[in-house]
């Protein structure tokens, strides 16, 4: 029974992940849905894999950190120079952005790793801007302030992006909850949750605090990668801090060290301000105040998130509904009799 477990889960898993591909996709095709919404998906996955990239920084390993965004604009200018300016092919040149991303990643995180709460919180808000500054004056790379633009198969095709972005969301996914399973992953938490015990079992907290932020930064590579193909022009202006708190806001209304709460909120966020823009035109003003609201709103009645630390199981959720289908296929024989 233990052994065959393994195998239904990944079967389970692997259905969900092809769902969620092949559904959009189907309603595109009979009309239900368009290429604008096909684009807000897609766009709510890039937003996802950012999440996650924030959330493994503060709700696995426990830092507060502002400058994701600027690894996401690192990920994404990568990419560009890589393929436009090297020839590179576009996966190679992806693979190239993001590991080029985590190397910012290490290189930052060894010195800003040795401060803790707010004072970690400003300094890689700091670092945020300055890579927001060092692209503005890098115009050969960057395309100076008004960003360069980037013209792909995914940005010209809404349905290719909308598939590479959500394999690219469950693969990330599936990974960094192995590793969060792994003895690495479970030190990491432990660092969270008490720095002196942790240390006194012997856990090299700045090593685990390091691997997690490096992962992080690889994440947000993927995320900035994709981020460019999707949207079709980076600025410098993506890294400033205010798209790193909308990041963190998917994380606090998912639930800090829950991935799929983190993946659920960045869709129900994203896809709730498009719903609110196409609002009356009198009640445009209107738009930024309700979906504040309905942040306070989680907050106060729900204030760990959706789903708090908890990770939504379709193993699970498969199960409890198959145990209330034949719970009531036996109640429908009891009353036949």
């Amino acid at each position: 029974m233990h052994s065959n477990f393994p195998v239904r889960s990944t079967v389970i898993l692997s259905i969900v992940a092809l769902a969620a591909i092949v559904l959009p996709l189907a309603l595109l095709n009979v009309g239900v849905l368009n290429a604008y919404w096909v684009y807000v998906l897609t766009l709510s996955g890039v937003n996802a894999i950012m999440a996650i990239s924030v959330n493994t920084i503060v709700g696995i390993t426990g830092q507060l950190s502002l400058g994701q965004a600027g690894f996401l604009t690192i990920g994404a200018y990568g990419c560009i120079f890589f393929h436009l300016d090297a020839g590179l092919p576009l996966p190679l040149a992806a693979l190239f952005a993001v590991i080029i991303t985590g190397i910012a990643g290490f290189l930052i995180g060894f010195p800003v790793l040795k401060l803790s709460g707010d004072y970690l919180a400003i300094v890689t808000l700091g670092f945020g801007e300055i890579i927001r500054v060092v692209f503005i004056n890098l115009p050969s790379i960057s395309g100076g302030p008004n960003g360069r633009p980037f013209i792909t198969p995914m940005m010209l095709n809404r349905p290719v992006g909308f598939v590479v972005v959500t394999a690219m969301l469950v693969a990330v996914l599936v990974l960094l909850q192995n590793f969060l399973r792994s003895s690495y992953g479970r030190a990491i938490k432990a660092c969270r949750e008490d720095e002196i015990a942790a240390n006194s079992s012997g856990i090299n907290i700045f090593r685990y605090k390091m691997t997690g932020f490096v992962i992080a930064a690889f994440i947000a590579g993927i995320g900035g990668c994709l981020f460019a193909m999707v949207i079709g022009i980076v600025q410098p202006a993506d890294a400033n801090f205010l798209r790193s708190i909308d990041y963190l806001i998917f994380v606090v209304f998912g639930g800090m060290g829950s991935m799929t709460g983190s993946i659920l909120a960045s869709y129900v966020l994203t896809i709730l301000q498009e719903f609110l823009r196409f609002l009356p035109r009198t009640l445009q003003d209107l738009r930024l105040i309700a979906y504040a609201l309905i942040l306070i709103l989680i907050m106060i009645f729900r204030p760990r998130g959706l789903l708090g630390m908890t990770e939504f199981s379709f193993v699970r959720a498969w199960d409890t509904c198959v145990a209330y289908l034949k719970g009531k296929n036996r109640k429908a024989k009891g009353n036949a009799v």
